[in-house]
C-alpha cells in the first residue's frame, strides 16, 4: 500500500536550489536509504517527509491514521529531564501511562514496598492492560537493554554525545511507528550497537526512510535507494549493492551516449560547412536540428572530491608508549598499555562508547597527560589529529582565511604547488563559497573543511577520530583512496565497519577495565577471530563438562557451522512453544489479581516481583525461540 506520496515537490533556500518537480511514492514495506553529496538536501528531504519543513511547491500526502517518528541528526533535549522522561515523552496516551508506570516502579524499588506506591503501580498496570501497553513495555525493555541504557534516572545534561544519541534512538524505536525516519542513526554508536540496530531494522515491519554513510548498513537494511544528485531524486529498486551496479551501468551508458553525441556534432558541423549541391538547398529542418544539437550544453560532469596532498618524511623513531595508564572518576580506561608504533602501521581502534578510544588519541597528541607511563616521539613526526568535535573550527571566520592559517600553498603528492584557494576548489568549495563564514556551512561541509585543514599541514602520522561522521559516501570513497597511498602512520577510531575494512591492517579493541586487545587484520578479520574465540570458549566448556575429554576437530567444525536443529534442540523448541503461552496466560492472570488484592500490600509486592521475573523469562524465551525458529527452516 502506498503510504506517502510526493507530487511536484520543489525546495530551495534562495542561494541554493536543492531539488525541483520531484514526484515519488513509497510503500508501507519500503526500507529506503537516501544518499547524496553533503549539501545536496538529504536532511531537508527527510524533514519534508516528517513535516518539519514545508515544500516551496507541490504537496506531500500521508495515508490517514499512520503514525510517524523522526530522529534528527542532532536531536534537541530538555537537559533538566531524566532519561526516562525523555524516552517516554509523547503526546500518546499509552506512552504517558508507560512513563508513569516505569517511574512508579523505580520509586517502588527504592521505597521498599510502600502501600501507596503499590496501589499506584497496580492502577497503572490496569491502564496498560486496557490500552494494550504491555507489548510496548516489553519492546521498551529489550531496546533499552540492547542500547545499553541502564540508568534511566540520570539527567540528560550529564550524558555524553553517544549516550544522548542512544536515548533519542530509544525514544523513536519503542513506539514502533508506521513510518520511521532516521537521519544518520549510526553516528556516535559503537559497532555492537550498530549491529543490534541493523538487525532490528531488518525485521522492522513499518516503512523506513534513513540517511546514513554506513555502506554495510545500507546494504543489509534497505530494499530501495533514493539518490539526490544535481537537483533530482532518482529511485533504485534494490539495496546499496544493486544501486552501485545500476549506477555503473548508467555511467557507462552516459559515456557511450556522450561519445555518440560528439561524433554526431562533428558530422553535422561538417555537413553545415559544406556548400549545397548545385540547384539544391540544405533542408531547413535539418539545419535547425543541427544548430539545436550543437547549442545544447553538455551535461555537467559530477563534481568529485580530490585529495592528492603529500606528506613529510618520516624518520626511524616514531612513537613509543610504555606503561600508559589513565582513569577517570575511579574508572580505569587504559591499564599499563605498551606499544611501539612502526613506520607502516595502519591501526583501527574499536570499543564501546566511553571505553577510552578518544582518550588514547588525546594522550598520543599530548592534549591529555597519562596518570602513569611514558611517551617518546621521534623528531621527524608531524601529527595530524582529526578530532571528533572539529574543535579547531571558528564560527565567524571565512573559509579561505581558515585554510590560509595553515598554508598559502601546498605541495601535492606529484610535487606540484597548489594555492589554498585551488585546494578548496578540489574539496568542492567554489570560489564564491570560500568567502562564506564557517557558521553557515552544513555539518558535512564543516567536516570536509576540517579534513582539508589537517591534510594541508602534510602530516606523516595521521590520527582520525570518527572520520566518517557527517561525511557523504563519495567523500569517504576518496578519503579511502587517499589513505591507500598515504605513506605515513595511520591510527583511526571508527565504528564504520566498511571504512575499517578498507583502511586498516590491525585492530585494537578496548575490552573494558583498561584492557586493550590486539587483533591482526582488518575489521572482518577481527570478527572472524572473535567468532573463533567464542567457538574455542564453548568447546573448552564442553570439554570440562565431559570428564576432561577434548572435543575432536570434527566436533569443533560441526559446532561452528550453521546446521538444522538437533533432536535435543527440536525438543527444546517444542517445549518453548508450549511454555510461552503459559507465561503469557499467567501474566494476564496477574493483572486480574492486582485488582483482587488491591488492599493487600504484601501480596501486591509478591505479584510485582513475580510479574517482573516472568516478563524477563518471557523475553529470554522469545529470543531463544527466534534463534531456533530460523534454524528450524534451514
Amino acid at each position: 500500500m502506498n503510504i506517502i506520496s510526493l507530487e511536484n515537490i520543489s525546495k530551495d533556500f534562495g542561494f541554493k536550489p536543492l531539488f525541483s518537480d520531484v514526484t515519488l511514492g513509497f510503500e508501507d514495506t519500503d526500507k529506503i536509504g537516501v544518499i547524496g553529496a553533503n549539501g545536496s538536501g538529504k536532511t531537508t528531504f527527510l524533514r519534508l517527509i516528517a513535516g518539519a519543513e514545508t515544500p516551496d511547491t507541490g504537496k506531500i500526502t500521508r495515508s490517514h491514521g499512520k503514525s510517524l517518528a523522526y530522529l534528527a541528526q542532532n536531536p534537541e533535549f530538555d537537559d533538566e529531564k531524566t532519561v526516562l522522561e525523555t524516552i517516554f515523552a509523547s503526546s500518546s496516551g499509552v506512552m504517558k501511562i508507560l512513563a508513569d508506570y516505569e517511574a512508579a516502579c523505580l520509586e517502588l524499588s527504592k521505597s521498599g514496598g510502600e502501600e501507596k506506591l503499590l496501589q499506584k503501580v497496580s492502577d497503572l498496570q490496569h491502564q496498560l492492560e486496557i490500552n494494550g501497553g504491555w507489548e510496548i513495555e516489553t519492546n521498551a525493555r529489550i531496546i533499552l537493554d540492547k542500547l545499553g541504557i541502564l540508568d534511566t534516572s540520570a539527567k540528560m545534561k550529564t550524558l555524553s554525545g553517544g549516550q544522548r544519541k542512544r536515548v533519542a534512538l530509544a525514544h523513536e524505536l519503542i513506539f514502533k511507528p508506521d513510518i520511521l525516519i532516521l537521519d544518520e542513526p549510526t553516528n556516535h554508536l559503537d559497532a555492537d550497537t550498530i549491529e543490534f540496530l541493523e538487525e532490528y531494522l531488518r525485521k522492522y515491519t513499518g516503512a523506513l526512510l534513513l540517511v546514513t554513510h554506513d555502506r554495510y548498513f545500507l546494504d543489509r537494511v534497505t530494499n530501495r535507494i533514493f539518490e539526490i544528485d544535481r537537483g533530482t531524486i532518482q529511485s533504485f529498486a534494490g539495496n546499496y549493492a544493486y544501486y552501485l551496479e545500476k549506477k555503473q551501468e548508467q555511467e557507462e551508458l552516459r559515456s557511450t551516449e556522450g561519445h555518440k553525441r560528439e561524433q554526431l556534432i562533428k558530422k553535422e558541423l561538417a555537413w553545415l560547412r559544406r556548400g549545397a549541391k548545385a540547384r539544391t538547398r540544405k533542408s531547413k529542418t535539418r539545419v535547425n536540428a543541427a544548430k539545436e544539437l550543437i547549442a545544447t550544453p553538455k551535461e555537467a560532469a559530477k563534481a568529485g572530491l580530490e585529495i592528492a596532498i603529500g606528506s613529510q618524511r618520516l624518520g626511524k623513531k616514531i612513537i613509543e608508549l610504555t606503561g600508559i595508564s589513565k582513569s577517570y572518576d575511579g574508572r580505569k580506561l587504559i591499564d599499563d598499555f605498551d606499544y611501539l608504533v612502526k613506520r607502516d602501521d595502519r591501526i583501527g581502534i574499536i570499543g564501546a562508547n566511553g571505553s577510552g578510544k578518544t582518550t588514547l588519541l588525546e594522550i598520543i597528541t599530548g592534549r591529555i597527560k597519562p596518570d602513569s607511563g611514558e611517551i617518546e616521539k621521534g623528531e621527524t613526526i608531524a601529527i595530524g589529529y582529526y578530532d571528533q568535535e572539529s574543535r579547531d573550527l571558528k564560527e565567524d571566520q571565512r573559509v579561505i582565511d581558515y585554510i590560509r592559517e595553515t598554508a598559502e600553498y601546498v605541495t601535492t603528492a606529484s610535487g606540484d604547488e597548489i594555492t589554498a584557494s585551488k585546494m578548496l576548489e578540489k574539496f568542492l568549495f567554489s570560489p564564491k563559497s570560500q568567502y562564506a563564514v564557517i557558521g553557515n556551512l552544513s555539518g558535512g561541509e564543516r567536516r570536509r573543511l576540517y579534513l582539508l585543514k589537517i591534510l594541508m599541514a602534510q602530516p606523516n602520522v595521521l590520527l582520525l577520530d570518527e572520520p566518517t561522521n557527517d561525511l557523504d559516501i563519495s567523500a569517504l570513497v576518496v578519503l579511502e583512496e587517499y589513505l591507500d597511498d598515504f605513506s605515513g602512520v595511520l591510527v583511526v577510531v571508527s565504528h564504520d565497519r566498511y571504512f575499517l575494512d578498507r583502511t586498516v591492517d590491525d585492530i585494537f579493541k578496548f575490552e573494558g577495565g583498561g584492557r586493550i586487545k590486539h587483533y591482526g587484520g582488518n575489521y572482518s578479520a577481527y570478527l572472524e577471530a572473535k567468532e573463533r574465540d567464542a567457538v574455542d570458549s564453548r568447546s573448552n566448556s564442553a570439554a570440562v563438562t565431559s570428564a576432561g575429554k577434548s572435543p575432536s576437530v570434527q566436533e569443533t567444525a560441526e559446532k561452528s557451522a550453521p546446521k538444522k536443529l538437533s533432536f535435543k534442540e527440536k525438543r527444546e523448541f517444542d517445549e518453548i512453544e508450549v511454555e510461552i503461552p503459559k507465561i503469557e496466560e499467567r501474566l494476564s492472570a496477574i493483572e486480574g489479581e492486582f485488582a483482587e488484592f488491591a488492599t493487600d500490600s504484601f501480596k501486591l509486592n509478591e505479584l510485582v516481583e513475580e510479574k517482573t521475573l516472568l516478563t524477563s523469562t518471557l523475553d529470554e524465551l522469545m529470543e531463544r525461540w527466534l534463534e531456533l525458529s530460523e534454524r528450524a527452516h534451514l
